[in-house]
């Protein structure tokens, strides 16, 4: 069978990767999205299926969109069997999903129909489900409702991220993409319509969705970094009375959870009233913030435009000397700024 792949991001290449070994399609050419601008030096970037197909000799076609003629009429022009989606970040109009024999399939990450759209990674972990997967399913001009062809379900352990689930999510779709494409070739790949009334939506992340919230359960804050991390990542402002600096910009990773049974050493106590977003004090080399029902204890906390670091390196260098410190919401003195990537 004559395919043609269509994915962007590092997700999609190992996709790629897999079908590629496997040998159980004929890439005929890949499309990607264009080079956009990264960095500080706004210097363009390839996608990571981009320099994956090069290295492997396959034409790349990079269409800005596909409301013209022009780019449907050249990717007619390549007469696939199949069209294999992953992580593309086009639409693609009823105009392209007729052009191939077969059919247009694609891979999503996520137990469809839940976690329909652009982040069903990011948004399983930030609402607390122990239980995601990838679906292989039959596309259609609507937002991830195409009949399912097959599922796999992957277990979300209480310390995974969005990029180890990026990881595995992507293997286990791409060894399940290999088992689909096999069964269609013996004719026994069967189609299952999706239950609308069970659909739930994934919308994509901006910079904002990193602002943690200390209001909310320890559980929910640990579940919330989890799932920004890597991008946008994680991050709150700490208001230090008598500085004239303005609220610290503080990013973090993923704490010590569950962190019970422990105390904020001697001489760490700044706040006695312990409302939510109240800085407890050290312990363990780890910084302690109330939340609505426990502490959360920060092991790697990182001030804007310095390094990394434990909890009481920055105690030591941020919060010493200051009788009223308290964590501040989002709000017109604290500009967003996300993490500067």
């Amino acid at each position: 069978m004559r395919a043609v792949f269509m994915g962007t991001p590092e997700f999609a290449a190992d996709i790629l990767q897999i079908l590629l070994d496997s040998g159980c399609v004929d890439i005929a050419a890949v499309y990607t999205q264009p080079d956009r601008p990264a960095g500080r030096g706004k210097a363009l970037k390839q996608s990571a299926v981009k320099v994956l197909a090069e290295n492997r000799g396959l034409p790349v076609f990079q269409p800005e969109h596909f409301k013209s003629p022009a780019p449907v009429e050249a990717l007619a022009a390549l007469e696939p069997d199949l069209l294999l989606v992953a992580a593309y970040g086009l639409i693609l109009p009823r105009t392209v999903l007729a052009i191939p024999r077969l059919l247009p399939i694609n891979v999503h990450a996520s137990l469809l129909p839940k976690y329909r759209g652009a982040a069903p990674i990011q948004r399983a972990i930030m609402e607390g489900e122990v239980v995601t997967g990838v679906t292989i399913m039959r596309m259609e001009e609507g937002l991830d409702t195409g009949p399912i062809l097959m599922q796999q379900a992957l277990g979300i352990g209480i310390h995974d991220t969005a990029a180890d689930l990026h990881r595995e999510l992507a293997e286990a779709g791409g060894e399940l993409l290999v088992r689909a494409l096999e069964r269609l070739k013996e004719g026994r790949l069967a189609s299952i319509p999706q239950d609308t009334a069970r659909a739930t939506h994934a919308p994509k992340l901006t910079k904002a969705d990193g602002l943690l919230n200390f209001s909310r359960p320890v559980r929910e804050v640990h579940a919330h970094i989890r799932a920004v991390t890597p991008w946008p990542g994680a991050y709150f402002y700490i208001h230090r009375h008598g500085t004239a600096s303005g609220p610290l910009l503080v990013h973090c990773q993923p704490g010590n959870y569950p962190f019970e049974g422990m105390e904020p050493e001697p001489g760490g106590e700044f706040r006695n009233d312990m409302l939510s977003g109240s800085i407890s004090g050290v312990c363990a080399n780890a910084l302690l913030v109330r939340c609505a029902d426990g502490y959360y204890a920060f092991t790697a906390l990182q001030p804007s435009g310095k390094k990394m670091m434990d909890g009481r390196a920055f105690y030591n260098g941020y919060l010493t000397g200051f009788s009223d410190i308290a964590i501040t919401p989002l709000n017109a003195d604290t500009p967003e700024r996300g993490n500067g990537s």
